[in-house]
């Protein structure tokens, strides 16, 4: 029982990755500063348009690719009537973003309202740290779980996996209680979307990256977390991009490695709006009369850009809604 609860631990509810190294062939970014969209927005130079489905339909891409055309229009037209929120017939940049920023909101409602009801049984208005303990590493308490050794398999022990748990959870502990109410808990399980808990993604992403434990960031280790090709490979373009990214602007001190300060700069940058740059983005694709607003013919005739050929949920959202 012990065992299986642990497998649930490392492959089900680990809310502590802010990134999962992808294949070598991949270029996954740690950048987690309201990213709209989990694909790269241009692939070898070339816009890729998975990275403007997700961004206008969500992260929980599942069906519009398995719909008609005819049915994938509909439903793309029913989400633009809600995108125009004055009903004026245009939708407009503002409209747009919000309607981006909404998509993107709606995972972490939806893991938070299943988290929390998982977690929370009796829906109490607080849960304290023992009843989730209990509950995600079953009958082993922490000092147990202080004498397993780091699994062959995997990079992490399970109380290196505890500690991070608790370092979150008092972290999100505003009134010190050991207990989290729901908005508490949503900062547990989302850290990267409340001030007060970036710091800790910060750390976190420090830990996962720095394997020599020397509290800094080398060029080796930045690239290693996101490349691991074979010895003689030749590096895809990508990876000598990246090379220059942290020379030219990662390592703003010049000094060869990122501190704390330059991983929070770099995987939370501050002086971007993914939101509204993909907004405009999507108006200069699909503003045929150049009014810097969109009517729904534009964007239907556009049909690609926005839903096209990536799979999506949302039109699975709207029907479990009965609107369609």
């Amino acid at each position: 029982m012990q065992e299986f609860m642990l497998l649930q631990i490392l492959i089900g509810f680990s809310v502590l990755a802010t990134a999962i190294p992808k294949p070598e062939d991949e270029h996954k970014s740690r950048v987690i500063n309201k990213e709209p969209s989990n694909e790269e927005h241009y692939v070898n130079s070339q816009h890729n348009p998975a990275y403007d489905h997700e961004a206008f339909l969500g992260e929980e891409a599942k069906t519009f690719d398995q719909l008609t055309p005819e049915e994938s229009t509909r439903r793309l037209g029913i989400i633009v009537d809600k995108i125009d929120k004055d009903k004026d017939g245009y939708v407009t940049g503002e409209e747009l973003k919000d309607w981006i920023l909404y998509t993107q909101q709606r995972y972490i409602r939806d893991d938070v309202e299943h988290q929390w009801k998982s977690h929370n049984p009796e829906q109490k208005e607080k849960l304290p740290w023992t009843e989730y303990l209990a509950m995600v590493y079953g009958d082993m308490d922490e000092h147990e779980l202080e004498n397993h050794e780091k699994s062959k398999d995997n990079s992490f022990s399970y109380v290196a996996l505890l500690k991070k748990d608790r370092r979150r959870w008092a972290a999100a502990d505003l009134d010190g209680d050991d207990a989290l109410t729901k908005e508490e808990f949503l900062a547990f399980l989302h850290a990267e979307e409340t001030d007060h808990m970036k710091d800790i993604v910060v750390i976190e992403t420090m830990e996962d990256i720095d394997k020599d434990e020397d509290g800094k960031v080398s060029l080796s280790e930045y690239i290693g977390d996101m490349y691991d090709g074979a010895e003689g490979e030749e590096e895809p373009e990508w990876v000598k991009n990246e090379k220059e990214q942290f020379s030219m602007y990662r390592d703003k001190d010049g000094d060869g490695f990122l501190n704390f300060e330059e991983v929070k700069t770099w995987i939370m940058p501050t002086d971007f709006d993914h939101a509204e740059a993909e907004s405009r983005h999507l108006i200069f694709e699909a503003d045929t009369d150049a009014d810097q607003k969109l009517t729904k013919d534009e964007i239907l005739e556009k049909y690609d850009i926005f839903v096209g050929s990536q799979a999506t949920d949302f039109g699975e959202a709207l029907a479990r809604h009965d609107e369609f």
